[in-house]
């Protein structure tokens, strides 16, 4: 047997191996009930299954059509994102909502492949201003603007 696309291999792959998962726990731990009066795991039961069954269907393309190869994967912007938002949760509620978005901002940056103080800066300031006017304003959530010692 041999992979001709694998991209469309590996995605079918990672569909049918989350299905499944999703599809066994809600299984194993809730109620799935009837289609008339369904249970807390008969949603994520369903939603399991059609999501391996696509799964299946992508890992056949992936052994009938040709296509591309998988692209080398880069763990800088993983590591870079995934701190900034690491560090967001922590520090939103000691630093406050503006710093905490800032940082938010400036330490994903760095995952890219290019950094530039102006736009970076420019970029903070415009979603800290969007930010706090939807959700501080907007939506009314009690986010901390300011660190405690601030006022």
């Amino acid at each position: 047997m041999k992979i001709k696309s694998p991209k469309e291999f590996w995605a079918g792959l990672m569909f049918i191996a989350f299905g499944l998962f999703f599809l066994i726990v809600s299984m194993k731990s809730y109620q799935l009930g009837t289609a008339v009066r369904m249970g807390p795991g008969y949603f994520p039961a369903v939603l399991g299954g059609i999501l391996a069954v696509l799964g299946l269907l992508t890992f056949f393309q992936g052994l009938t059509l040709e296509g591309p190869k998988v692209p080398k994967m880069h763990l800088r912007p993983i590591f870079f994102i995934s701190l900034a938002l690491i560090l967001f949760g922590y520090l939103m509620k000691p630093l406050g909502f503006v710093i905490a978005c800032v940082l938010l901002i400036v330490v994903s940056a760095f995952g890219g492949h290019e950094f530039r103080w102006k736009e970076v800066t420019l970029l903070s300031v415009l979603m800290v201003i969007f930010s706090v006017l939807v959700f501080v304003k907007g939506l009314t959530l009690p986010f901390p603007l300011w660190p405690a010692f601030l006022g």
